[in-house]
Formats: structure tokens, C-alpha cells, sequence
């Protein structure tokens, strides 16, 4: 028996994508005079969709999808310290893709609402100083905030200075201040003590996996490591904290934590910055007067399934995507509106 196609603009098809149908439309007082439960038509009246329910007639509602972000938010590194200066602490590290810092378990992604704009904060490095170095500022996403790396403790012309509590904290000076300072709990680890006669040498900073070292009388510590992810799709380590510096005369300097922490000087010049947007500490510098390395600005991360961008964006991310995700990096600040 023959069988005939019934082609009709009307008629819903079911392979395709493009293709619409049209359902019965009319005003209010044209609706079905004994409706059955389970009749859709579109109301020309209110202009919406509506369906019966046995009872009365409801409006078919649309609501906006929610977006779940996945972020990595990393804080400002700390400065690094001046003569004998320890190095300076990573910022916080705080993720919800993989390990977040201090070793901690991944948090919980963040649920955006539609229309709103959400605020990231980029932290700066942390200055190195031949007095007092600043630790790292603030990075942020929404409530997620990163507290910015400890700036590492000196012994500066204008006398001694301790390290400071961060994200990691900053490692201690030489001779007498030599106390590590601390890290903040699930974002990074403490910095290590410096050491006495005859090097004098300074701690390392704490990094987001690995306390910083401490110092031996004839060797810097070295910086904490820091943590590697593969938010972006490729696996990058940043958070690392910087290494102590020591005084001249074949004292061995500590290397920056893996991630881009700056290595200490033994030179008598000046400590390495840690590396750029890594959140990484500054290297301790060696000799009197002379500057600390700065730390590593900060890095906000988002990733989100490609079907929710909204491509509305301010600050200039980078944006890339890795299979059904989008993923925007900020190395300024900026927004992101869901």
C-alpha cells in the first residue's frame, strides 16, 4: 500500500532544529468553551502562553537557566624583605576545580542568578622595601575572597621588621627576627624563620601546598610550592612563595616555591619579583638597603558551560574554551554579568 508524506508548515517536525509549530492562538474570550485538562493555546489577549489543568487556565512561565561557575582566586603575593629578608608569602589560593590551598578539598561552585553582575577583584603583588614590604591585596569573585600573601620580615636600616599573616604567610629576616608568620586556614601555609651567625639568613615564604623553609645559619629557605590546575585546561602551578635572602660571602640563597615565587639574592642586590599574575611571593633580598623582590599580582578564573555565556563582560578577560566549557581569565579587575 502507498503511503503519503503530509508536508505542511504547520505540522511539528521532530528532526528538526530550525523548525517551529503553531499552536492554537485567540483571545480570552475565545478560549475553548469546555476545555479538557491539558489544552495549550496562546492567548492573544495577555500575550502569553497558557494551559488548563482541569480547573482553571495558568500561565506557561519561562524562567532564566542558573549558571554554575567553577573559579580559581588567587590573592597578590607578598613583598619580599630587604638584608637578610625572608620571602614573601603567595596569596591565597582558593578554587572549586581540584585542589584548593593549604591542601584543602576543592569548595563549592558558585549558582550566578541571570542578569547580575558579578564583581572580580584582581590583587596586587606586594611591594619589596628597604624598610617594612607590603603584603599582597585581596583578590575576589562575588564572596569568594583570596587574602593577599604575608610580606616577609627584614632586617631594614630603619631597624627590624617581622613578617607578616597572609594568605601564606612571609618568611622571617635574619639575626633576631626570625618567626615565620602564618597562612590562612584552607588557602595557604606559613613562612619559615630566618637564622643567626654567621649568614643571617631569612625564611621562606609559605606557598598554597608547602610551608616555607627555614633558614639554616649558612643557607636561605626556600619558598613554599604552590598548586597546580587545570581550570584553563592545561595544568599551570602558580602560588608559589619566595625564597630568603642572605648576606654576601658564599651563603646560599633560597629558591622561590614552585609557581612562580622569586628566588632570594646573596649578591647584595635585590630579591626576584615573584612571576607575573601567579599571586607568587618576592624573592628576599641579601645585602643592607638593598630592595626586596615584589610579589606576583593575583588571577581570577571562571569556568562555565559555553550554552550559559553571556558574553557580557567588562575588564577584558581572556576567553578561551576547553570542550563544552567557556573560560574567562581576569588579570584585571572587572565583571562578569551572568
Amino acid at each position: 500500500m502507498a503511503t503519503t508524506k503530509i508536508n505542511h508548515p504547520d505540522l511539528l517536525d521532530l528532526d528538526s532544529f530550525t523548525g517551529a509549530t503553531v499552536f492554537p492562538k485567540g483571545t480570552t474570550a475565545e478560549r475553548p468553551v469546555s476545555p479538557e485538562a491539558g489544552y495549550i493555546r496562546f492567548n492573544t489577549t495577555d500575550n502569553v502562553m497558557e494551559t488548563y489543568d482541569g480547573t482553571e487556565w495558568l500561565i506557561l512561565d519561562t524562567a532564566p537557566l542558573p549558571t554554575t561557575a567553577d573559579y580559581l582566586v588567587i590573592a597578590g603575593g607578598g613583598g619580599g624583605g630587604t638584608y637578610n629578608g625572608g620571602g614573601g608569602g603567595a596569596g591565597g589560593y582558593r578554587t572549586s576545580y581540584g585542589t584548593s590551598g593549604a591542601n584543602s578539598s576543592a569548595e563549592t561552585n558558585l549558582t550566578l542568578t541571570a542578569s547580575t553582575q558579578y564583581t572580580i577583584i584582581v590583587g596586587a603583588g606586594g611591594v619589596g622595601s628597604t624598610g617594612q614590604a607590603t603584603s599582597g591585596a585581596n583578590s575576589s569573585f562575588d564572596s569568594i575572597i583570596s587574602i593577599g600573601g604575608g610580606a616577609a620580615g627584614a632586617n631594614a636600616g630603619t631597624g627590624r621588621v617581622p613578617g607578616l599573616d597572609g594568605g601564606s604567610g612571609g618568611g622571617g629576616g635574619g639575626e633576631t627576627v626570625s618567626s615565620g608568620s602564618s597562612g590562612t586556614a584552607s588557602q595557604g601555609l606559613g613562612g619559615g624563620s630566618g637564622a643567626g651567625s654567621p649568614g643571617y639568613p631569612g625564611g621562606g615564604g609559605g606557598g598554597a601546598s608547602v610551608i616555607g623553609a627555614n633558614a639554616s645559619t649558612t643557607i636561605a629557605g626556600n619558598g613554599g610550592n604552590g598548586i597546580a590546575s587545570s581550570i584553563t585546561s592545561a595544568s599551570i602551578t602558580r602560588a608559589g612563595g619566595g625564597g630568603g635572602g642572605t648576606r654576601v660571602g658564599g651563603y646560599t640563597a633560597g629558591t622561590g616555591g614552585t609557581g612562580g615565587g622569586g628566588d632570594g639574592d646573596n649578591s647584595g642586590t635585590i630579591g626576584q619579583n615573584g612571576g607575573t599574575n601567579t599571586g607568587s611571593g618576592g624573592g628576599g633580598a641579601g645585602g643592607n638597603a638593598q630592595v626586596g623582590g615584589n610579589g606576583g599580582a593575583g588571577v581570577v578564573i571562571l569556568r562555565l558551560p559555553t550554552y550559559l555565556y553571556t558574553g557580557t563582560t567588562t575588564g577584558a578577560p581572556t576567553v578561551t574554551t576547553d570542550g563544552s566549557d567557556t573560560i574567562l581569565t581576569y588579570t584585571t579587575s572587572g565583571t562578569y554579568t551572568a
